[in-house]
């Protein structure tokens, strides 16, 4: 296989990112995405590794949004979107997005992995306020260091 090919340069990248040389990885999903413009997967997963190496949120986010906008059965790409959220501070964005997609890919072992790694919240302390207003960010630590502590007795 010529190492120009779209699908080289794209196999290059998927080997450094799992072994974590995220910067190196950009260059090669890039170059990919660059021969092969239209293929979600070298959008996707160049979202994915701009977000782990350059900490480039939107770049990563608009990405990883147009991979998901072409195939919304692809598990794969609501676990990059959701993984691009959570990296940025958006939490509640990736929870949401991995509700959305078991609707489309029920039952898939990634997305069930993920979405229970990143667990329930607890309901807010006072609904009528938003859960980023201080009472409830305050009381809501409160609560939880009480139960924590009704627990350990």
């Amino acid at each position: 296989m010529d190492d120009n090919t779209a699908l080289a340069q794209f196999k290059r990248g998927m080997e450094l990112l799992r072994k974590g040389y995220s910067s190196e990885a950009v260059d090669f999903m890039r170059r990919a995405a660059e021969l092969e413009q239209h293929n979600p997967y070298y959008l996707s997963f160049l979202g994915l590794s701009v977000a782990r190496a350059q900490r480039e949120w939107q770049t990563a986010t608009k990405l990883c949004e147009t991979a998901l906008s072409s195939k919304r059965d692809e598990a794969q790409f609501y676990v990059n979107l959701a993984e691009v959220y959570v990296a940025s501070g958006r939490r509640d964005d990736a929870v949401t997005v991995l509700d959305r997609a078991l609707s489309y890919c029920p039952k898939d072992a990634r997305i069930l992995r993920m979405r229970g790694k990143l667990g329930r919240r607890n309901t807010l302390v006072l609904s009528f306020l938003s859960r980023g207003h201080f009472l409830n960010r305050n009381l809501g630590k409160l609560r939880q260091k009480i139960s924590e502590r009704l627990r350990a007795s």
